[in-house]
């Protein structure tokens, strides 16, 4: 069963109907908030954390509570608040007292839960530990992880789709601080959203998976894994025989689009437009909705994107953009300051369900596009077998493949157009842009031959050893 509980209510959760939520347990239990106060927590009398609970969320995107919660949902009309619970699995009745909190969200403000049937209004009693030998938790803490060592905090997570909450991204942005590594530990059915599977995707951090016949895999190599010296860690390099016994079905498809864009400092800038534009193209719409979480909740507008990029400089910022829910995309998107101006790091994933509808045959338009009006630096275009709704399943995936790569003005001319005109490929560059000043776009394969990434490793060398780029260097 679900260690998470969401209270979906069409009216916002005012101080009156959080008190009568965090008062499930009784008025024995403490309440504590995260730094920044977007987590609060319920603790027993002697400390330790029961139920953390996040800032509602207010969403004014279609089908986010679909996408993340499952079809069978059904959430109030746009915009409603977004409430999630967590238990600690540490303490047996806190996943009880969860499901109380959202019950009495939803009793006084109406609307539903999630999962069906976990909220209640039944009062929680809580055993008194407060004589306990056992170590507080420090105000500092991390808000509600289930195993916390010198090196790695774990956290234990049963829901068909594990998304990138403001509570996980908390925890990741704590974990970092301290030197730690977040662990996902879930069952072989969950699934990770695109945002999550990159938050997870690079050291230390790890999506664990506990198998139903004993121990653990790497959710993303397959590699199996041990619990030693307060941490996973692998085994051998011996992949699990359940990582490889499922496949995604294989006409769907997942096309990739990774670009990066620079702008000279300018107090009218306006970010974002890039995507938009990437967006529009390759669907005909712009992104419906963006966020620094999940669910993505803000309507989709770049000047208050931009607003947030300014408030957090010089610090980078992290962005998700989401689609329509009738044609799957989904981006991760982050913005950072550089001695050339202000860089936007794109990753665009868009899913089809058949390879016939990928638009294989607009990638050279939008990367005119991206020369013409964005500032393109470089632009990478992979096709991979992988599922329509763009979540990540635990189990092996066939990798992407490169289809296209563009180089930026900026770029071919510190190589040298006339290196860079003569790559060791089967197929000459497209030039886009000004003919003074030139990109290149270079095709690499139609996203069914693994060959193509000998090519791109080819190019990239070609590129990296041109007489301009030794010069530069």
């Amino acid at each position: 069963m679900t260690k998470d509980v969401i209270a979906l209510t069409p009216k916002m959760p005012d101080t009156r109907s959080l008190l009568a939520g965090l008062h499930a347990g009784g008025p024995e239990l403490s309440l504590t908030a995260t730094d920044d106060g977007a987590v609060l927590q319920l603790c027993t009398t002697g400390g330790r954390p029961l139920v953390s609970v996040e800032a509602p969320v207010l969403v004014h995107v279609p089908g986010e509570a679909k996408r993340l919660l499952g079809p069978q949902v059904t959430a109030p009309e746009l915009p409603f608040w977004w409430t999630e619970t967590r238990a600690s699995t540490a303490v047996p009745e806190a996943e009880h007292l969860a499901g109380s909190v959202c019950g009495r969200l939803t009793m006084l403000l109406g609307g539903t839960s999630w999962p069906p049937g976990a909220a209640h209004t039944v009062h929680v009693p809580v055993p008194d530990d407060s004589t306990d030998e056992q170590p507080q938790t420090p105000p500092s803490a991390l808000p509600i992880v289930d195993v916390l060592t010198e090196s790695t905090a774990v956290v234990l997570a049963d829901r068909p789709l594990a998304p990138l909450t403001a509570w996980l991204t908390d925890i990741l942005r704590t974990t970092a601080q301290t030197n730690r590594a977040l662990h996902l530990v879930t069952p072989p059915h969950v699934r990770l959203t695109l945002p999550l599977r990159t938050a997870l995707g690079g050291a230390p951090n790890r999506w664990v998976i506990q198998a139903p016949a004993g121990g653990y895999y790497d959710g993303l190599s397959g590699v199996q894994l041990t619990w030693q010296n307060g941490t996973f860690a692998p085994t051998d390099t011996t992949v699990a025989d359940a990582f490889t016994a499922a496949s995604t079905p294989p006409e769907q498809r997942q096309l990739t689009v990774s670009f990066r864009t620079v702008h000279a400092p300018d107090p009218d800038l306006v970010l974002g437009r890039a995507l938009e534009a990437a967006w529009h193209h390759l669907t005909g719409a712009a992104p419906t909705g963006w966020g620094t979480a999940e669910p993505v909740n803000l309507p989709w507008s770049p000047r208050q994107l931009t607003d947030l990029a300014r408030d957090r400089a010089p610090a980078p910022t992290h962005l998700i953009a989401i689609g329509n829910p009738a044609h799957p995309a989904i981006a991760t998107h982050r913005i950072t300051r550089t001695t050339a101006g202000v860089a936007e790091d794109t990753t665009l994933t868009l899913g089809y369900a058949t390879p016939t509808e990928v638009p294989l045959n607009t990638l050279e338009s939008l990367a005119a596009t991206l020369v013409g009006s964005h500032g393109l630096t470089t632009m990478l275009t992979t096709l991979r077998n992988g599922r329509t709704d763009l979540t990540l399943p635990a189990h092996l995936e066939a990798p992407p493949l490169p289809v296209s790569f563009t180089l930026g003005p900026r770029d071919v001319r510190a190589v040298g157009l006339t290196h860079a005109r003569r790559p060791p490929l089967a197929t000459k560059p497209r030039q886009l842009g000004s003919p003074s000043y030139p990109a290149l776009h270079y095709l690499l394969g139609d996203g069914t031959d693994a060959g193509a990434w000998t090519a791109l490793q080819s190019l990239t060398s070609h590129l990296k050893n041109s007489p301009g780029a030794a010069s530069s260097a």
